[in-house]
């Protein structure tokens, strides 16, 4: 149930010790090439380019192999340090190349990439990113800064975080096994686990305003004052290869749909028989029976191969070799950084994926969704390092694709008992991976907007932008005022959370495509997640007859979201009149 590392490397020493033969590589390169990518053929051009790639790919290497050492222990941060330390001289000696590239004459740029073959759009991407690239010197500065601002507060914030303690009936319990309480059908039991999150993170309050103060700064600093974007989230935009004018289609559809959240949440209020709901009853069990399964990981990890393999065998494949081959961290353990994610790793090796299982139904969900972005990472690693990570916006596709056959696999095999359960449960990760991440991307706009701002602050933006999401339907108490706080996405990747919501509705409407018998969709599909980063979203999409800059797009996805929540009012409408069905 650990992963293995042995893949990357047999240890720390066998790790750093790669890691400077690739400093070494890269100050062989800066002599040999810098300056003179004028005087190259195209073809010339394409053979740095690929030793450009590699040097990186060993580079990126060693430092999956000491951040995933560190992610299932954290009290190895002196060694993610020093790795990162060492890599940060290394690229000091590459990081002419992309900025002598982009300084070339028009003519000369176009016939490198004419000749580039699977690397055209990287270049391109490098001309685009093109106003905003500063000098040689200034790059070198920014990023020997780096290691002691945004990343290190990354750090600060991730290595504390780790080290919180919960107390829970007697017990000391990690933020992961404490959050889990919150989805326990005990009322009393999920109230006390609201309590414990709240005690334990409340007097840290400052330090997380301080973090989230110095990340917002920095940012801001970094790319509005030095590199002259016109805001705070341009960056982001241009990164994730999507325009201003997408995103705010999404953001102004999501808001105007949160009467979904709200007539889901009455429901079930009604469901449950309480008079009011609160926060810390947002992920109750709908339960029409007493059973309250456990689901041992086993059986999770063979109802996500059966979902897999009725989707397609490539599918299944991959996962089945993630098992076999020790891809996954599955429990919580003493130091073990909470959450969970898969992690790209080099297209020589293969994904790493990180999970804190704690045998609950959700975390079938997760396991799905973590598979899902590692066989999208594996598919990809034919286009090599430099085009292998996908832009956030469709990062997410794969992942919540796998959900949805997950959650399709669990519609025809579990009984009737637990399908208004299962429903429920699905419209709740749809709330929480679309109009929560929406009310992330609201919350940060806003505090994105002031300057330095107290903990008292950051509480009273929280609290309004997700009371807009639950309108009348959910009590938000005081005690969740500071759950902002935890939230590692603020620190490690500003406005990173729209991401989510863009790829929920993206999968929804690609769903349907499959539903409904869109010609070829399994070999389109996995053509679509094989080309990983190397084609843009826009034109990636343009395989299935969508547009993303048109707002109908968004809209149906939205349409998606109301079948189910009528799917799932049918089916309560049915054990209400039908109390005997089940």
């Amino acid at each position: 149930m650990n992963w293995d590392l042995t893949p990357l490397f047999g240890s720390v020493n066998e790790a750093e010790a790669f890691l400077k033969e690739a400093e070494f590589r890269a100050i062989d390169f800066e002599k040999n090439y810098k300056n003179r990518l004028y005087t190259l053929t195209p073809d010339e051009f394409l053979d740095c380019l690929k030793e450009y790639e590699d040097i990186l790919e060993n580079i990126g290497r060693a430092l999956t192999y000491i951040y995933l050492e560190f992610a299932t222990d954290t009290s190895k941060g002196q060694f993610l340090a020093k790795f990162q330390e060492i890599a940060n001289k290394a690229e000091e000696h590459l990081i002419w190349f992309e900025l002598e590239f982009i300084y070339l004459p028009i003519d000369k740029q176009q016939k490198f990439i004419d000749n580039a073959s699977i690397y055209k759009y990287y270049l391109l991407h490098l001309q685009e990113e093109a106003p905003y690239k500063l000098s040689e010197k200034e790059e070198k500065i920014l990023m020997k800064k780096d290691l002691t601002s945004g990343s290190a507060f990354s750090r600060l914030f991730d290595e504390h975080i780790s080290r919180l303690k919960f107390f829970f009936n007697g017990e000391k319990l990690s933020e992961e096994e404490v959050l889990s309480r919150l989805y326990s059908p005990d009322r009393n039991e999920r109230k006390k686990a609201q309590i414990s999150l709240t005690l334990g993170l409340k007097p840290h309050q400052e330090l997380f305003a301080y973090i989230y103060n110095q990340v917002k700064k920095d940012w801001k600093i970094d790319f509005c004052e030095i590199r002259g974007y016109d805001n705070v989230e341009e960056p982001r935009h241009l990164s994730n290869k999507v325009t201003k004018k997408s995103v705010d289609a999404l953001i102004s559809t999501v808001n105007e749909n949160t009467v979904l959240v709200e007539e889901y949440y009455n429901i079930k209020k009604e469901l449950l028989g309480y008079e009011n709901l609160y926060d810390y009853d947002r992920y109750a069990p709908i339960k029409l029976t007493d059973k309250t399964p456990e689901i041992p990981f086993e059986e999770a990890k063979q109802t996500v191969l059966n979902a897999f393999k009725n989707f397609s065998h490539t599918f299944y494949e991959i996962a089945k070799k993630a098992f076999e081959e020790k891809w996954i961290d599955v429990y919580p353990k003493e130091g073990k950084r909470g959450g969970a994610f898969s992690h790209s790793a080099t297209p020589k090796v293969h994904p790493y994926v990180l999970l804190n299982y704690t045998n609950q139904r959700r975390d079938i969900f997760t396991l799905a969704h973590e598979l899902g972005h590692a066989i999208h990472q594996y598919l990809a690693k034919d286009v090599g390092y430099l085009n292998q990570d996908t832009p956030l916006t469709t990062a997410e596709t794969a992942s919540i694709f796998a959900e949805m056959l997950l959650f399709e696999e669990l519609k025809k095999s579990l009984p009737k008992d637990e399908l208004l359960e299962i429903y429920a449960g699905k419209l709740e990760d749809i709330f929480a991976t679309l109009f929560r991440q929406i009310v992330f991307t609201n919350f940060e706009r806003r505090v994105h907007s002031e300057d330095e701002l107290k903990p008292q602050d950051y509480n009273k933006i929280w609290m309004e932008e997700n009371q807009k999401m639950f309108g009348q339907s959910v009590i938000l108490t005081q005690n969740y005022e500071i759950w902002w706080s935890y939230i590692p996405h603020f620190i490690h990747s500003p406005f990173y959370c729209y991401s989510y919501s863009y790829a929920q509705l993206l999968v929804l409407t690609l769903y349907n495509l499959y539903k409904n018998g869109f010609e070829n969709f399994e070999e389109k599909y996995i053509e679509f997640l094989s080309q990983g980063g190397s084609v843009p979203p826009k034109k990636q999409l343009e395989i299935f007859g969508l547009d993303i800059e048109d707002e109908n797009f968004w809209r149906k996805g939205m349409g998606a979201v109301r079948k189910i929540l009528n799917e799932f009012k049918v089916l309560k409408d049915k054990n209400d009149s039908e109390p005997t069905l089940f």
